[in-house]
């Protein structure tokens, strides 16, 4: 008879103690596991009931106290910690740091710097009180439209999955948790609450679950959100497939699974497939779960299993080991970490002599970015910063001399829009709020034509600031986003026609979340230097890379297409949706039911043909290809090196700096496959390594390990992975389109991984 403990007996939590307290609980204590907790209620300004202790906090799960089991607070923030300016009871504004987005972070192509910048994001979660930061966000960029690719790293698998892991490490390194998104094929906003993603089983293997794959292998994330979305028929939340198939038996993740943010109807299913945790939890939810598992639908080996998975990740955390949070991290040294991060990351798409910049020279400043800087994207992945570096100011501080008249005119056109918006949103804070939310920026002004060939003669070079930002819910808009507006445009061609008629250089800095069309205009910059959206302090990144104190080394984590309609998946994807405005706040926000091609449901017709396996493949132009990034150093490449070994292989190039600055090089290693097997792109990144500093004429040696698994490819028919015989050719580039050298390497026999075949599409 197995031996029942009672009520003053009971257990309380440790490590080791998790079988007895599982015993002791009760059914309704269970369900509350499964079920997350109110946010913000306090009383005399101190955390009461279920709620989280942090303002601004995503959500927590329940405690139970007489079992010693505390409540573990989550946060959003892929660039930062979320939490509010204010707490009730205080008089303290509370800020956290703005870090590069994920875009930026990825453009670095550096794994040790990723992993320093989320290790100093999980300092300051440490301090606020947070235990599980609710990132990386890590879907594919499939489309430029996207409006949350910003959040995201890249249109790579590889760069992806191994960016990921690096994040997860950094925070994890500082006992904060991570929770990798969005679990899966998540890659539009437009109808993303109720959407399906139609996609084969090929492409989800090797693209859009690979990424995941690598970072669950390789870092152990805590927890893996699912995404709201449908794919191929079920809701990811209420996918054993997989949630438990894929994910824990093929993958061997043991962490937790939590839902995205929103109830769904299939409590019971997700609880079945796999789902831990509902967030930010309904007492719905519970009932819903009691319900199931009084009829049956639900056994009470399912409730252990999910609760079980709960309490592992509660003994984990600095709550339960009684961390006192100090509410006061060191914000300036992590602003300073920050700002170095982001000026290893930013990308020069372009420099026809014009870069660097000589201290004192005289600068005229377009463009609303110069005083209305975006450091980051909107929603959830917002952070509450104290203060943003306006491109003008981070330009004076190195020794530039802005132009007074542009700047004033700038910064008091910034005031009257603002006010303007204060007025015409008096009486409905909300209508604001929706305005702020969506990323709505301050318009182009239409400067008079007589400013430009004046502002020519005065000043040495002209820089323009092109600002865009995007957020979740809503996707970017192929006019006035991906393309320039009309005002962007005639300000791009007036300020070239006037400084080149003088001889002088324009510069154009990219201050954007995500991909825009380049292709038409970029003949009119001297220079182009993309920063993405690079945090609170990635102004003065910008500015050090203008003036040479950085020598940028940021290659693109994705590739940028001459038209829109070059990218695979431009038809398939719904970048005409809401184009009108007609869909309303709560239709945006709680998802449509609907037949409609890309908006219910979305094919995902490109296959594995992503980006520049799309590119390279059928020989089409781009703009800027992938993995492009140009120095104000030069390199090259030599002795090339691969040895087979007993599982794939492993390769080294020696990069030699043969400029005359200091600088670092990130080297691609791209594979392509034997004839004969199964269809496949040209060549595909297989591995990456950036060089330390080197001086002018230092060289070093980097090295590269290949697997035989990583160069499989995925047989539908067969429901396996499958890696050819034969002679592979290695790669070793500067980009996508850029290979330096190459070597062989040929694989003796042909290997296979077999795996359940549970992702169809039906």
């Amino acid at each position: 008879m197995a031996t029942v403990l009672s009520l003053s007996a009971q257990p309380v939590l440790r490590p080791d103690s998790i079988d007895e307290v599982l015993k002791a609980m009760t059914l309704e204590e269970k369900v509350q596991l499964l079920v997350g907790g109110a946010v913000k209620t306090y009383k005399d300004g101190v955390p009461t009931g279920t709620s989280a202790s942090v303002p601004g906090a995503a959500g927590c799960t329940k405690p139970i106290e007489r079992l010693g089991i505390p409540a573990v607070i989550l946060s959003d923030g892929p660039a930062g910690v979320h939490i509010d300016a204010t707490r009730e009871g205080t008089d303290k504004t509370f800020y956290a740091t703005g870090f590069p987005v994920g875009t930026l972070l990825a453009s670095s192509w550096d794994t040790d710097l990723v992993r320093e910048a989320t290790a100093a994001i999980g300092r300051e979660a440490r301090e606020y009180g947070i235990d599980v930061m609710l990132s990386p966000g890590m879907n594919i960029h499939r489309n430029p439209l996207c409006g949350r690719n910003f959040e995201y790293f890249s249109e790579d698998p590889v760069l992806s999955g191994k960016m990921g892991a690096a994040y997860v490490k950094g925070l994890q390194d500082e006992n904060v948790g991570t929770s990798v998104k969005h679990f899966a094929a998540n890659n539009q906003e437009s109808n993303r609450f109720q959407g399906e993603s139609r996609v084969s089983q090929r492409a989800l293997r090797e693209i859009y679950l690979r990424n995941f794959e690598i970072t669950v292998k390789e870092a152990q994330p805590w927890t893996v959100m699912a995404s709201y979305n449908r794919l191929n028929g079920p809701y990811t939340q209420q996918n054993y497939e997989l949630l438990t198939t894929v994910l824990r038996d093929e993958w061997g993740f043991k962490g937790l699974v939590m839902t995205d943010w929103g109830m769904k109807d299939g409590t019971v299913e997700a609880v079945k497939a796999g789902t831990d945790l509902m967030e930010p939890g309904e007492e719905e939810e519970m009932n819903r779960i009691l319900a199931a598992v009084k009829d049956g639908r639900i056994s009470m080996e399912e409730i252990d299993r999910n609760a079980r998975r709960v309490l592992e990740l509660v003994v984990k955390t600095n709550t339960f080991h009684g961390y006192k949070y100090s509410d006061n991290p060191d914000l300036k040294a992590n602003a300073a970490i920050a700002r170095r991060v982001a000026g290893e990351s930013i990308v020069m798409l372009r420099n026809e002599q014009a870069l660097p910049l000589a201290e004192g020279t005289k600068v005229a400043l377009f463009g609303m970015s110069s005083v209305d800087f975006v450091a980051g994207g909107t929603g959830s992945g917002n952070v509450n910063k104290a203060y943003v570096v306006p491109m003008d100011q981070a330009l004076e501080e190195d020794g530039f001399l802005v132009d007074e008249d542009l700047k004033n005119y700038y910064n008091e056109y910034k005031q009257h829009q603002e006010a303007t918006w204060a007025l015409a949103f008096a009486g409905n804070p909300m209508g604001l709020a929706v305005l702020r939310f969506k990323g709505s920026k301050i318009p182009e002004p239409v400067l008079p034509e007589t400013c430009f060939p004046a502002k020519a003669k005065s000043n040495d070079v002209a820089v323009v600031v092109i600002g865009r930002n995007a957020g979740e819910v809503l996707d970017r808009t192929l006019a006035d986003d991906f393309e320039l507006t009309e005002t962007e445009r005639k300000l791009l061609r007036s300020v070239a026609d006037a400084f080149h008629a003088e001889g002088k250089k324009v510069v154009v800095v990219l201050n954007v979340g995500g991909v825009i069309e380049t292709a038409s205009w970029k003949s009119y910059a001297d220079a182009i230097v993309l920063p993405w959206s690079p945090g609170q302090e990635g102004s003065r990144a910008v500015a050090d890379i203008l003036c040479g104190k950085i020598n940028p080394s940021g290659k693109l984590p994705m590739s940028f297409p001459v038209s829109y309609f070059d990218v695979p998946s431009a038809l398939s994807f719904p970048y005409e949706y809401n184009k009108d405005g007609k869909l309303g706040v709560m239709e945006i926000l709680n998802g449509v039911q609907s037949d409609e091609k890309n908006v219910g449901w979305t094919s995902y017709d490109e296959g594995i043909y992503v980006g520049y396996r799309h590119y390279t493949t059928i020989g089409k132009e781009v703009s800027f290809p992938f993995g492009f990034g140009l120095s104000y150093t030069t390199f090259a490449y030599s002795k090339p090196v691969v040895k087979a070994g007993k599982d794939g292989f492993t390769a080294s190039i020696m990069v030699t700096n043969t400029g005359s600055v200091a600088g670092k090089e990130a080297v691609q290693l791209y594979v392509s496959a034997p004839a004969g097997g199964m269809d496949k792109p040209v060549r595909e990144l297989k591995a990456f390594a950036k060089t330390r500093e080197l001086l002018p004429g230092e060289s070093q040696t980097l090295s590269f390990s290949v697997s035989a698994y990583d160069l499989a490819s995925f047989n539908e028919a067969q429901s396996r992975w499958e890696t050819a015989a034969g002679s592979y050719q290695i790669l070793f580039g500067a980009s996508v389109e850029d290979i330096r050298c190459t070597a062989k390497y040929k694989q003796a026999k042909a290997l296979s991984w077999a795996v359940n075949n549970v992702l169809k599409l039906q």
